[in-house]
């Protein structure tokens, strides 16, 4: 009995595409490099630390207001704040009103 069931899990195994085992292999080294690097990181100097997070953290926040392309679970707070600052939408829509430069 334990055969058959080793038998159909290791054609289980064949019937998987080699493009999800490259995923999960980039997976579990992207897992790996953070370790290493958490592990590089916690023995340096905790103010620098913080402000290369605070800065890296608000440039992506700033990307998904610009580009409006948050997470769903996101999206109620970013509605709030977006008006305050520009958008990749509303860049596009002025440059659409202009005139083109050199037209009649």
């Amino acid at each position: 009995m334990d055969l058959i069931a080793a038998g159909s899990a290791l054609d289980a195994i064949k019937s998987v595409p080699p493009q999800t085992w490259l995923k999960i292999a980039i997976a579990l080294g992207a897992v790996v490099a953070l370790v290493i690097i958490g592990r590089k990181v916690a023995k340096a100097n905790k103010f620098i630390l913080g402000l290369v997070l605070v800065i890296g953290g608000s440039m992506f926040f700033f990307s998904w207001i610009y580009n409006r392309n948050e997470p769903a679970f996101m999206t109620p707070i970013i509605d709030k704040i977006a008006p305050f600052f520009p958008s990749a939408s509303s860049s596009y829509q002025q440059k659409q009103q202009q005139a083109p430069k050199g037209a009649p």
